[in-house]
């Protein structure tokens, strides 16, 4: 495969973009190192994408329409993954606009470059946030996901949407993966695990959010990794049993799927936390607190449909998936 990753130098990106380089693609890594949150930490990942010959990085603005075109035009891409986004639930309560910039406007950019380019397959990174307001467990990408109580989610759930008019005006090939909570070594600074490490080695108060009731389907990054390399080698096809009578949301007439990735297993957050402070042999100085705005109690993932369709479900356990992060932690820190 030639293939385009977009946010290369983001946590997903940097160790999918490491995966498909060792099976010997070729990956142009699209990422525009934006200041969310620490640019080092990006160009750490990706100095190490760089020592690969196979791989290429593009300084480009998802948003930005002509750079787009332009770089479509030139790499002849057969595969696309965007992972690129404005991520973060929260911060889309304080700055909405980056949203729709680069989750709705940026992802029109990549459905209009794999449209006139005939890119064989075009899968993009969805969220667990679009189910809302369901509270039926485990989350099925057979539910109905209209109720998004985030304006991430709702760009999220847009996404879908447009991946679908694309699948059926164009025939363009699309499918959505909904990663549930993903972790692990290189991950996110504003994510719980790594926020929780850093303050519990430096004696700080951590925030536990709904006082530490919260249920998450943590998700360790080599199983996302695994799933996505699957799911991109298994092009979307229509689904022939589908009816506009009964309309299923994960599939269609047209050559469009959705799935769940996640680890099939909810955590509750004051475990995860426990876990956390046994392998640090420390304890957390723990400031319980309310549920934030646009914070869901709990996800589940149900991955029946990946495992039926690729072979694969995810079973890391958050003890080992902890350790391996804070391993990488100290290293890194050099704590």
């Amino acid at each position: 495969m030639k293939i385009l990753v977009t946010g290369a130098a983001g946590f997903i990106g940097y160790h999918l973009s490491l995966r498909l380089l060792g099976e010997g693609h070729t990956v142009v890594g699209l990422d525009n190192l934006n200041d969310y949150y620490s640019v080092d930490l990006k160009k750490a990942r990706l100095a190490q994408l760089l020592d690969h010959a196979q791989f290429t990085h593009a300084n480009i603005n998802l948003q930005d329409a002509e750079p787009m075109e332009a770089l479509f035009r030139k790499e002849g891409f057969t595969h696309v993954m965007n992972l690129a986004a404005q991520a973060g639930v929260r911060y889309s309560i304080i700055n909405p606009r980056s949203y729709i910039d680069s989750n709705s406007v940026g992802f029109l950019n990549i459905l209009e470059g794999c449209r006139h380019t005939k890119v064989e397959h075009c899968v993009f990174a969805s969220s667990s946030s679009v189910y809302g307001l369901n509270t039926t467990m485990p989350f099925s990408v057979h539910h109905n996901v209209d109720h998004p109580i985030s304006l991430y989610a709702a760009t999220k759930k847009g996404n879908e949407l447009m991946a679908h008019s694309y699948a059926y005006l164009y025939q363009l090939p699309c499918t959505g993966l909904r990663f549930f909570t993903v972790y692990g070594p290189w991950g996110r600074p504003d994510m719980a695990l790594f926020l929780f490490t850093k303050a519990i080695l430096e004696g700080k108060p951590i925030n536990v959010f709904n006082h530490g009731k919260m249920r998450r389907d943590f998700t360790y990054i080599d199983d996302i990794v695994e799933g996505v390399v699957r799911v991109i080698k298994r092009t979307a096809a229509p689904n022939p049993a589908w009816s506009g009578a009964t309309p299923d949301p994960s599939s269609s007439c047209a050559p469009y799927k959705i799935y769940n990735i996640g680890n099939n297993n909810w955590v509750e957050l004051g475990a995860f936390i426990e876990t956390i402070e046994k392998e640090l042999g420390m304890t957390a100085v723990r400031n319980y607190m309310d549920m934030q705005p646009g914070d869901v109690p709990a996800t589940y993932a149900d991955v029946d449909d990946l495992i039926a369709d690729v072979g694969f479900k995810p079973n890391t356990s958050i003890e080992y998936g902890i350790k391996q992060f804070i391993s990488w932690y100290r290293d890194y820190y050099k704590v």
